[in-house]
């Protein structure tokens, strides 16, 4: 395969990790004080709100790498190998595990929106739970499939 057929994919990668990581430094930040401005009694809300959103996004940076490596595989033609059944596998555990932080936290995304009178906010926290979900069930399945595959691949091997 050529080596540049998954540049497109890869830079999407890339493109994609950006906007997160303005996040994390520009907006985290301000929600964090924006929280410990609404309950000026409990400022440990704002480390809660740090410590969950900058744990998810730990494991998304490294579904991203996991992506990446995936890509890399497929330039190799090492698309059919164990090697990327695992990255599947370490992609479905990172959307599994950012989903989980998300239904951990809705409870503090709860206490901002009653307070901020915001229910989008809420909304947000439901659709990243979601897409994560939907990202960790879609990597499941391309992961059996692609292990069946496998298995094909080393019968029809053995059978030669």
């Amino acid at each position: 395969m050529k080596q540049g057929s998954t540049l497109f994919l890869k830079l999407a990668v890339i493109l994609i990790g950006i906007p997160i990581l303005a996040l994390c430094i520009f907006v985290v930040p301000a929600v964090g004080k924006f929280m410990a401005e609404l309950y000026p009694d409990h400022t440990y809300l704002k480390y809660l709100v740090f410590l969950i959103l900058y744990a998810a996004a730990i494991p998304f940076y490294f579904a991203l790498y996991q992506a990446f490596r995936l890509l890399q595989y497929i330039d190799q033609n090492h698309a059919f190998s164990q090697i990327s059944v695992e990255a599947l596998k370490k992609i479905k555990k990172c959307a599994i595990t950012i989903s989980s932080l998300f239904v951990v936290g809705m409870p503090l995304f709860y206490l901002l929106a009653e307070a901020d009178d915001a229910p989008g906010v809420i909304l947000i926290g439901m659709v990243i739970i979601f897409a994560s979900m939907v990202i960790a069930v879609f990597a499941a399945v391309l992961q059996r499939l692609l292990q069946e595959a496998i298995d094909i691949k080393s019968e029809n091997d053995l059978t030669v």
